[in-house]
């Protein structure tokens, strides 16, 4: 890894659970010299990234929150989604869910209330697996090949849980039909006693960008409900995959010279 990269891992070390590391501990966990894992801290409190607590240690600082304030106001996806979200919430009291692929996870970037008498655990800045829930599963179905192979490779537990089968070959034919329907839908996953259903949202390349789902509180919902739900999510992602073409930033081409 490059300089730069060093000190990015030093951020990595509060995406768990934990979120207060004395100097001592960072050098332990990373092995860094005293005087690297110095400088690379400096750099990070003054740009309010982190910052140092006496009798704590450093933990995330300010200028997270402030970042996380001009995503909720002014990042196109989300909205592009908010319209869409609150639309689906008219005919399908729950919880809308908007959600982005983040590294081998999936991430809640926006959530939506309705006349829900639950409460969904799968907040705005929680992360979730690849194989729990619709919302996740929907955006793995649309993922390489090489990947889906991988994550079999390292979880084929994890697999056979999530319900896509007993084999690489299974999950294959599984996701394959998940893209065929265009949509997933799973019972209790994430939070017990609901029902999520989900449908991707693509970016300008037609590449997964993230999904779009409602969350149901209860866990038996008829065929027919489901598939008229399901119709509901699927025009509402194409909606907000549309909205993010038109607002892209679009290419500069370079002039071809005539000779």
């Amino acid at each position: 890894m490059n300089s730069l990269e060093r000190m990015i891992v030093i951020l990595d070390l509060f995406e768990g659970e934990r979120l207060e590391w004395t100097l001592e501990e960072m050098q332990t966990r990373l092995g860094y010299t005293r005087s690297t894992l110095y400088r690379y801290l400096k750099v990070l409190t003054d740009t309010g990234l982190l910052t140092s607590l006496p009798d704590v240690g450093y933990t995330l600082g300010p200028r997270i929150a402030e970042l996380d304030y001009g995503m909720r106001e002014r990042d196109p996806l989300i909205l592009a989604s908010r319209p869409v979200m609150a639309d689906l919430l008219l005919d399908a009291p729950g919880i809308a869910l908007l959600c982005r692929r983040y590294k081998d996870r999936v991430l809640c970037v926006h959530q939506e209330q309705g006349q829900a008498a639950f409460q969904s655990n799968y907040e705005r800045g929680r992360a979730r697996p690849l194989l729990q829930g619709a919302a996740s599963r929907i955006i793995l179905a649309y993922l390489p090949s090489a990947m889906i192979r991988k994550l079999y490779e390292v979880e084929p537990a994890a697999v056979r849980d999530a319900g896509l089968g007993d084999s690489l070959n299974d999950m294959r034919a599984r996701l394959r039909a998940i893209r065929q329907d265009g949509w997933d839908k799973t019972e209790s996953q994430v939070t017990r006693g609901v029902t999520g259903i989900a449908a991707p949202i693509f970016d300008r390349r037609n590449n997964v960008l993230g999904s779009l789902s409602i969350t149901i509180g209860a866990d038996h919902v008829s065929e027919q409900r489901t598939a008229e739900i399901a119709l509901r999510v699927i025009n509402g992602a194409q909606t907000v995959t549309r909205t993010i073409a038109r607002t892209a930033t679009p290419q500069i081409e370079t002039p071809r010279l005539r000779l």
